[in-house]
């Protein structure tokens, strides 16, 4: 079932239910919508109501407002959460997370929140080198810029870049090529401050065990500023645990949702 939402700036919100249970909302990382947790969405719905979101710029959310900022996407979150809610279970992945930290601090109908590596700078760890990122922003081949995307900031061997260009969802993330210089300036500019400590809902952040450095330290940096937030490793995973092992990462979600 498909469904939409306006959020606070107007801007339309679709996302796609499936399963039966409690309500949980899915929002995906940069350069993809939907469709990206196809690895794990059919076994996630045997336990929950599963409500996929399109974050705004892609797929069923394209009428969206001129003024970008990744708090207009915790509103854009919020608004779904108070449409398929109360008590919702809320897991963002990657710039998703952000997304839902931002409506976790302004949303009463979030049950608990799972963040999956939110992205951020720490001390002496960049997102992207500054001198990349100047280049990135000349690029103009949107396949040139999705690939570089993924080796500069993901730091993937061009071999895995490779491999997920033969994947259906490759299609989508060019689709969204768009965003993502927009969504790398808020990433840069994001800090795990005093806001965060609003939130006090019960919190676990997931972290691959082979994921690049600064991920690593944003989302320690994430748990430190949450009261009772724990932090839980994926194993022999790096950024993309529900493609790499499907089975760990809807482990993960279940042993959360039923703490």
């Amino acid at each position: 079932m498909f469904s939409t939402v306006v959020s606070a700036d107007a801007t339309t919100i679709g996302y796609e239910s499936v399963g039966s249970g409690p309500p949980l909302v899915l929002v995906h990382g940069a350069t993809a919508d939907r469709t990206r947790w196809a690895p794990v969405v059919a076994r996630l719905a045997e336990r929950y109501t599963v409500h996929l979101v399109d974050r705004r710029g892609r797929g069923l959310s394209t009428a969206e407002a001129d003024r970008y900022d990744v708090r207009r996407e915790g509103e854009d979150v919020a608004a779904v959460v108070a449409a398929v809610g109360p008590d919702v279970y809320l897991y963002g992945h990657s710039y998703g997370a952000l997304c839902s930290l931002e409506a976790a601090m302004i949303s009463d109908a979030i049950g608990r929140l799972a963040l999956y590596e939110p992205p951020m700078e720490s001390p002496g760890l960049h997102v992207i080198e500054p001198d990349v990122l100047a280049r990135l922003r000349t690029v103009t081949d949107r396949e040139s810029l999705l690939e570089a995307f993924f080796r500069e900031a993901l730091q993937l061997p061009q071999a895995a870049v490779d491999t997920m260009k033969g994947t259906p969802a490759w299609q989508a993330r060019l689709a969204a090529v768009h965003t993502i210089l927009r969504e790398l300036d808020q990433v840069i500019r994001f800090r795990a401050d005093e806001r965060l400590s609003k939130i006090d809902i019960p919190v676990r952040l997931f972290r691959g065990t082979e994921s690049p450095a600064y991920l690593v330290a944003a989302t320690d940096a994430v748990a430190g500023r949450i009261t009772g937030a724990d932090v839980v490793s994926l194993h022999g995973q790096a950024h993309q645990a529900m493609d790499g092992d499907p089975d760990q990462f809807v482990a993960t979600v279940f042993a959360f949702g039923s703490r």
